[in-house]
């Protein structure tokens, strides 16, 4: 038929798949899917918001200069270097609409952001997708992926949807092995839940390195997860490429206030961290009790846990009867997962909720929960 027909490349992108807010039948229940902040949003930020309520005729600033100063002032940064999207997404989109292409390629690891392989599938690169070392990025399998063709290697740290996490020094040894002709791109998504002595060292790369870019966003640890709001950091050369094809007015006046808001949210920002060890480990102990009936927890340094079902009780069915009791988790089969189920940190009572569930389910199932 002689009719419009889309690019091969685009065609074969499987299209993100977003956490359910509801169930099957429509109730709302306990959202553990998405690993928002329980905590809510800083006073302090929803202020900022509001205070453009009554601006709504008016685009943004196109150049989000005060964000970008708020920015750059409080991580110690060029202000003419950071880059604003709407969330980080569209920065890792940007990343590759600008670096690569149809005959080259875009190294990322097994159980990777799933935005990595449709940011490079979209704009006709081929995705290499490196091995993993139980289920965490392994440097070594990264580097044998590396060839003459390829522009970009993504790295989440902390990993989504694992929780794995890369130190500093295997960062730098990655970025040492490269060639100077390869973007890395660190995704630091979770970087705010790290303690300061797990800061891997990527910002202080990208600061100081000509092929390396950092990114972040407002929608974890700073609660503003509506409002869409990341950003990034690297080589003028990157941030200038990336402008070009960045779309005008990206970042919305409201969620521009609201984020330089957030920076100034300490107490709030150490709240959410504190909140997030404590129920973290504490899930991370529940699960290892269920070990006899196969469910294990994937070390996590961000906010939430991957937990894999090893034994006769399966992720699919847990994520099933886990909706009927209340609470919405992530099941990832189109990320190859299909065996295991990203539940992100709620409040207390839903972690506590969350776990009685479990071990009634294990019970249910025949399994032992001692």
């Amino acid at each position: 038929m002689d009719v419009p027909r889309p690019k091969d490349w685009v065609m074969a992108i499987a299209p993100y798949v977003p956490g359910r807010s509801t169930t099957d039948d429509g109730r709302k229940v306990a959202k553990l899917s998405s690993n928002e902040n329980p905590l809510g949003t800083s006073e302090s930020a929803r202020a900022g918001f509001a205070a453009h309520a009554a601006d709504l005729e008016r685009y943004p600033d196109a150049g989000a200069g005060a964000l970008r100063e708020a920015i750059a002032s409080h991580y110690g940064l060029d202000a003419a270097r950071v880059m604003y999207g709407t969330g980080s997404d569209e920065i890792l989109h940007l990343v590759a609409g600008a670096y690569a292409g149809p005959g080259d390629e875009v190294v990322f690891v097994r159980y990777g952001f799933a935005v990595y392989e449709i940011a490079t599938r979209r704009v006709g690169a081929k995705p290499v997708i490196a091995p993993d070392l139980d289920y965490a990025t392994d440097v070594d399998a990264v580097l044998a992926c590396v060839t003459d063709r390829t522009r970009i290697v993504f790295i989440a740290n902390p990993n989504n949807p694992t929780g794995t996490y890369s130190s500093k020094a295997e960062i730098a040894r990655l970025h040492a092995a490269l060639p100077k002709t390869v973007l890395l791109v660190l995704d630091q998504a979770y970087a705010e839940y790290l303690e300061d002595a797990d800061e891997d060292g990527g910002l202080e790369l990208a600061k100081t390195r000509s092929n390396v870019l950092i990114t972040r966003t407002f929608s974890k640890i700073h609660g503003l997860a509506a409002e869409r709001i990341g950003w990034g950091y690297g080589p003028a050369a990157a941030i200038d490429a990336m402008h070009r094809i960045r779309a005008p007015f990206n970042v919305t006046a409201a969620g521009q206030s609201a984020a330089i808001a957030a920076l100034q949210a300490a107490t709030f920002i150490a709240n959410s961290r504190a909140h997030n060890d404590r129920w973290r480990a504490w899930f991370h102990d529940e699960i290892g009790k269920l070990g006899n009936a196969g469910l294990r927890a994937i070390p996590s340094k961000a906010n939430f846990l991957l937990v894999l079902f090893e034994g006769q009780l399966s992720a699919e069915t847990t994520y099933k009867a886990l909706m009927d009791h209340g609470y919405i988790v992530r099941w990832l089969p189109g990320q190859k997962l299909g065996h295991g189920l990203r539940i992100t940190i709620g409040t207390e009572d839903d972690m506590l909720g969350l776990v009685a569930a479990l071990r009634e389910i294990v019970g249910d199932a025949g399994g032992m929960t001692a």
